[in-house]
């Protein structure tokens, strides 16, 4: 039966994405001078003024305005009302709660005499989700590796002076056309770019297109794929300038492309303390190492957190019928295997390390040199087989 997903990815000029990268920018300076510190940062820009806001806990003193603003001159905003030497930057950051540190700094477990994997509780309530399937060869959906890939490439060309009149902001869509469960064609590309006044709508189309067609497999392109390159026309003003920007809005385009369910947490802006992103990082490490083992061909698990609470209350394995075992015995075989409190997570994967900047655009997943992405546990999952 023939089955259409779409997935999409925006580059590092996207007014999202600058408030992601400026949030992690943060954190990851922080980190490099006090790697127990506590952090929620959250960016809102708008035209022409940018307001850094959110709870920080730490001895660290570091400069906001400044990181900030040397991020958007990387991210190649130079001109307009949003120029890195232009922009208004307000900064609103003070301590975390101490009612929510409390329930951090020592876990329910913990205060009853639990061991050393106890000390720290959840940073709050809520459910993380984890996956993998064998799409790929980095274990990820087709759809959004694909997006992520075409919209790096929009970055690239500008960076390089291939295609010097493009601007920072940018989005692409990619739609695969599936018989049952295997990628057969794509479908449709959608390529929407900034770009200077002085380029023709023709001469970006043909030079848009000439990107896709090299970016993309030319074994799932046909004569039927359809593309839609800037399809309102002409887009001079983006970015901030154009649109405004919040840290945390494209939490889909960080995980799966809406292949698999989301628990509602953003990533950007907060330390590991936060099991919204370092129980996401943990969930998919397990995945990936679930399918590459030969469990399942396809895992999405749910691990669910009270906050205060070191332990998860509940663990939820879906194999979507590809399990080698069933659910259940996957489950069971994850909680042995894994630790998921929040002090084990953070050991595990070296969490409280400086790596969150690189992460915050094209996909927290499916990209090596991240500790969440090692395949090491596969021998110890196949004694189960």
């Amino acid at each position: 039966m023939k089955k259409l997903f779409t997935s999409e990815s925006v580059t590092e000029g996207h007014p999202d994405k600058l408030c992601d990268t400026v949030s992690d920018g943060i954190v990851d300076e922080i980190l490099k001078i006090d790697n127990m510190a506590r952090c929620a940062v959250e960016c809102c820009a708008a035209y022409d003024r940018l307001i850094i806001m959110g709870e920080v806990t730490t001895f660290a003193v570091v400069d906001y305005e400044k990181i900030a603003r040397n991020i958007i001159k990387e991210t190649g905003y130079t001109f307009g009302s949003f120029a890195y030497d232009k922009v208004k930057i307000t900064v609103a950051i003070h301590r975390q709660s101490p009612d929510i540190a409390m329930g951090v700094d020592s876990s329910l477990e913990n205060k009853e005499g639990g061991d050393t994997e106890d000390l720290l509780g959840a940073g709050d309530q809520g459910m993380m989700f984890g996956y993998a399937c064998r799409e790929t060869e980095e274990l990820m959906p087709l759809p959004i590796s694909l997006s992520h890939k075409l919209a790096k490439c929009l970055s690239d060309a500008r960076k390089t002076g291939l295609l010097p009149y493009l601007r920072p902001d940018g989005k692409t869509q990619v739609t695969v056309e599936y018989d049952k469960k295997t990628p057969k064609r794509i479908h449709t590309v959608v390529i929407s770019a900034q770009h200077d006044d002085n380029v023709s709508q023709t001469q970006l189309k043909k030079d848009l297109y000439k990107l896709a067609i090299t970016s993309l497999p030319t074994q799932l392109i046909d004569k039927d794929t359809k593309f839609f390159i800037n399809p309102t026309g002409k887009f001079e003003i983006g970015g901030p300038e154009g649109d405004s920007g919040l840290t945390g809005r494209k939490i889909i385009v960080d995980t799966y492309g809406g292949r698999c369910a989301h628990g509602g947490g953003a990533f950007s802006g907060k330390d590991a303390t936060k099991v919204d992103r370092s129980a996401a990082y943990m969930a998919r490490y397990i995945c990936k190492n679930v399918v590459a083992s030969g469990l399942a061909d396809e895992i999405e698990l749910q691990v669910a957190y009270a906050i205060g609470v070191s332990r998860p209350v509940s663990v939820f394995v879906d194999t979507f019928g590809t399990g080698k075992l069933s659910d259940g015995e996957i489950a069971d075989i994850i909680i042995k295997e894994f630790d998921l409190r929040p002090y084990a997570i953070i050991r595990k994967l070296n969490l409280r390390n400086p790596v969150y900047k690189q992460t915050a655009s094209y996909g927290h997943f499916g990209r090596s040199g991240f500790s969440w992405e090692r395949l090491d546990k596969v021998e110890d999952l196949k004694k189960y087989l």
